[in-house]
């Protein structure tokens, strides 16, 4: 850039009888000139590689919803088990007596009510058959109220045994879904408590991606529905993960979205809880402008670019979005074929002219 101004030329000369004598030269006032470009819309792109993580499709600590002694533990850490398949059995003596008690009763309470509803369907059937009133309406009625107190009974107890049924079940533990013992907690002859981990239990055949997106990015959507990551065990090797979905929903502290994909991991290569650095390639919806950044001038009260406007200079606040390696994304009062200075400064005030040239 060439500052305008005087260029003074000094020539002294002296005499033989030592007078000296100053001439000054001067020039005109040089014109400065500026490199400016055009400003057009183009579609804004950008890949960025993030941390991530990889977790287990599904997982589950195991625990005891009894207390009791530990009978058997039929698994160990790295076992694949099937759903439904006994992981480990408790023995609770003293429930298997409760559960005995209540069968014994819900079976006397059985008998005793099919012998009052016997009762009364004789009862109630001789008192139809017969005109002259061999059963005395109280007798019919006081049958039928013993039948209905001894089916309350026999419900009462057959609830009461079936639930204490339900609560045996619990003595057996079982996996309830596909997947990998991963962790192991206790031993035969231990003693456990209700809501006691015995063992944790993941479903690693598919394994969960996810990777926290900084804001600045979650409004550029990722051009594909499938992303590479790498993991640090195998440095050489790229996997291929595919997005599920998303959280719609900012984190307060990191401020950024959770972005979720899914990668089959049928050969069991990759474990879950492995750090991941994922590829998104991300793009804009719309096009955006793409400026050098020596077009953008900061001050500590605004950033803006010098847009010229009818030959004289013109700030234009904007706001930065995507870095990319064009040159960085801008927001503002601007349009297509605008003309801006490549080089801004806050030296350059609003109103200024200058020798406007595009720079190639």
């Amino acid at each position: 850039m060439k500052r305008s101004g005087w260029i003074a030329l000094l020539i002294i000369i002296t005499s033989c009888g030592g007078h000296e004598t100053q001439v000054a030269i001067t020039t005109a006032n040089a014109v400065d000139t500026v490199p400016v470009f055009i400003l057009h819309d183009t579609a804004v792109s950008k890949i960025i590689e993030l941390p991530a993580e990889l977790l287990p499709l599904e997982q589950a600590n195991i625990a005891a919803r009894v207390q009791g002694y530990i009978k058997e533990v039929k698994v160990d850490i790295g076992d694949k088990v099937h759903q439904g398949e006994t992981l480990a059995v408790i023995e609770a003596p003293e429930l298997q007596t409760k559960y005995e008690e209540y069968e014994a009763s819900l079976q006397a309470a059985k008998a005793k009510y099919m012998s009052s509803a016997d009762a009364y369907s004789r009862m109630n059937k001789a008192a139809r058959a017969s005109s002259a009133g061999i059963v005395a309406p109280v007798d019919l009625e006081r049958s039928r109220n013993q039948y209905l107190a001894d089916s309350a009974s026999y419900e009462a107890s057959r609830r009461l045994a079936q639930s204490y049924k339900e609560v045996a079940g619990y003595l057996v533990i079982k996996a309830p879904f596909d997947g990998v013992v991963t962790a192991r907690n206790v031993d035969r002859g231990a003693i456990v408590g209700n809501n006691q981990t015995l063992l944790t239990l993941q479903n690693i055949q598919t394994l969960r991606l996810r990777v926290a997106v900084p804001e600045l990015y979650i409004a550029a959507g990722d051009l594909h529905k499938e992303t590479a990551f790498r993991v640090d065990a195998y440095p050489e090797k790229l996997f291929t993960a595919v997005l599920t979905r998303k959280s719609n929903s900012i984190d307060a502290t990191t401020r950024t979205e959770i972005w979720e994909y899914r990668y089959k991991n049928n050969s069991g290569q990759l474990k879950a809880g492995e750090f991941a650095y994922v590829k998104l390639n991300l793009q804009r919806t719309g096009n955006s402008f793409i400026v050098p950044p020596t077009a953008i001038a900061t001050t500590q009260e605004r950033k803006f670019v010098i847009k010229v406007y009818k030959g004289k200079a013109e700030w234009v606040d904007i706001r930065q979005g995507l870095s990319t390696d064009r040159g960085i994304e801008i927001f503002g009062n601007l349009a297509n074929n605008d003309t801006l200075v490549m080089l801004a400064t806050d030296e350059r005030k609003p109103g200024n002219s200058a020798y406007w040239k595009l720079a190639k």
